[in-house]
C-alpha cells in the first residue's frame, strides 16, 4: 500500500538542516509535513537506522561543516547532546552552565570569539560544548555576505538546557528575530509519555515566533484520567498505542526512585509511560495483579512506538535503546515544526500518514515527488 503523504504547502519553500540529527526524530517529523530535511550525525548506528529509514543524511560532526556546505537550508534544526546536562548524568552540563553562558556571550561578540575552541577542549565534558553549535551557524550564517540569515531556528534540549536558549533567544533577537521558548510537556501533544523538553523557535522577516499550543491534557501523578474537552483531548495512554499487548500490565523502571534501588517508579499502561530513557530495554513489564508475573519486555518496535515513532520504522545497527532514548518524538516534532513555519494545525492526515509510514511508503513517495 501506498501512503500519500499530506499536501500541506507551507507558506514558503522550507529545507532543513537538522544538527545532531539522532535517528531522525525531527527528520520524520519533516518528512510527514512534507519538507526536505538533510541530517548531520556523527553516530554510525544512528546513521545505520536513518540509512533504512531513507533520510537524507551527512554521517559527520557538526564542527567539521557550517550554513555554505548547506546553501539551500533555510531552516536551522538541532538538538546537541543532553547527557551532561541531564539529572541520570554526570551532571557537567549543569555544573558547567555559568560557563556556557559566557561562551555564549563570547560568540555574540564578533571580537571575542579567539582561542574559543581551544577553552571549550577545556570543559570537563566536550558535549557541554557541542549546545553553542547552532548559534555559531546562525551567526556565521548572517555574518557571511555569501548567504542570508536562517528563515527559522528550532531548538530542543532537556529542561536543564532553558537557560542556554534564554541566552540563545537574547542574541538572536538582538539580530533581527522573533523568538520564543519555554518547556513543553510532551503528553500534551499526544505522546503517549510524559517527557518534558526545553524548545527554542525564531524566526525573521516580520514572522512572530511560537511554541505550538497544547492538544491533549497533562498527565498527573494519582489523578484519574481525565475526559476531553473541545480545546484538549485526554493523554494517550500505553496501552492506547501498544494493543499487541492484552490485558493490563505494568512497567517497572530501571531506576529507583530517590535513589533509593528498591523504589523504583510504576506506571500502569492505562496511563502514558514514564520518560523514554536509553535503558528502556531493561524495565521489566508485569501484570497489573499481586503476583505480577514477568511479561515480555518491550521490543523494539514497542519502545519507539512510545516516543511515536510508527511501527513500521527499521531500527537499524546497534545500541538501539539509547537511539530510542535519544530521539525526538515525531508527534512533538510535527507540533513544533508546525508552530514554528506558521503551517496549519497538524490533522488527522498527517497522523495518519505518520502511523502509516514505512521504508517503502517513503521511497515510493520520494519518487513520485522525483517526477
Amino acid at each position: 500500500m501506498t501512503v500519500a503523504l499530506p499536501h500541506q504547502l507551507p507558506p514558503v519553500d522550507f529545507h532543513i538542516v537538522d544538527l545532531f540529527a539522532g535517528p531522525g526524530g525531527l527528520d520524520m517529523a519533516a518528512t510527514v509535513l512534507g519538507i526536505p530535511s538533510t541530517g548531520i550525525e556523527w553516530d554510525a548506528n544512528a546513521v545505520t537506522t536513518r540509512t533504512a529509514a531513507g533520510l537524507h543524511t551527512i554521517h559527520g560532526d557538526v564542527r567539521s561543516y557550517g550554513p555554505r556546505d548547506f546553501p539551500e537550508a533555510n531552516v536551522l534544526a538541532g538538538g546537541p547532546p543532553c547527557q551532561s546536562f541531564t539529572v541520570a548524568g554526570s551532571g557537567a552540563g549543569r555544573r558547567a552552565l555559568d560557563d556556557v553562558l559566557k561562551f555564549v556571550q563570547r560568540l555574540v561578540d564578533r571580537d571575542a570569539r579567539n582561542n574559543i575552541d581551544a577553552d571549550l577542549a577545556d570543559m570537563d565534558d566536550e558535549r557541554t560544548g557541542l549546545v553553542l553549535e547552532p548559534l555559531r551557524w546562525a551567526l556565521n550564517a548572517i555574518d557571511d555576505d555569501k548567504l542570508r540569515p536562517y528563515d527559522a531556528i528550532v531548538l530542543e534540549q532537556v529542561p536543564a538546557a532553558l537557560p542556554v536558549w534564554e541566552a540563545y533567544g537574547a542574541a538572536l533577537a538582538d539580530e533581527g528575530y522573533s523568538v520564543a521558548h519555554g518547556i513543553l510537556h510532551t503528553e500534551e501533544f499526544g505522546v503517549p509519555q510524559t517527557r518534558r523538553r526545553a524548545i527554542l523557535v525564531a524566526r525573521r522577516d516580520g514572522h512572530t515566533a511560537a511554541l505550538p499550543t497544547p492538544t491533549h491534557q497533562r498527565y498527573r501523578k494519582g489523578v484519574p484520567r481525565p475526559a476531553g474537552d473541545l480545546l484538549r483531548q485526554s493523554w494517550v495512554a500505553m496501552e492506547d498505542v501498544l494493543t499487541q499487548r492484552t490485558g493490563p500490565f505494568q512497567v517497572v523502571s530501571n531506576y529507583g526512585t530517590g535513589g533509593n534501588p528498591r523504589l523504583r517508579g510504576r506506571r500502569r499502561s492505562c496511563e502514558p509511560a514514564a520518560t523514554v530513557t536509553g535503558k528502556v530495554s531493561r524495565n521489566r513489564i508485569v501484570t497489573d495483579d499481586p503476583a505480577e508475573h514477568d511479561l515480555p519486555r518491550l521490543s523494539t518496535s514497542e519502545a519507539g512506538q512510545l516516543q511515536t515513532f510508527p511501527h513500521r520504522f527499521p531500527w537499524s545497527g546497534g545500541d538501539i535503546s539509547q537511539q530510542i532514548g535519544n530521539a525526538v518524538p515525531p508527534r512533538l516534532g510535527i507540533h513544533v515544526l508546525s508552530a514554528a513555519l506558521g503551517l496549519t494545525t497538524p490533522g488527522e492526515d498527517v497522523w495518519r500518514a505518520l502511523a502509516e509510514w514505512s521504508p517503502r511508503a517513503r521511497a515510493e513517495a520520494t519518487a513520485d515527488a522525483a517526477h
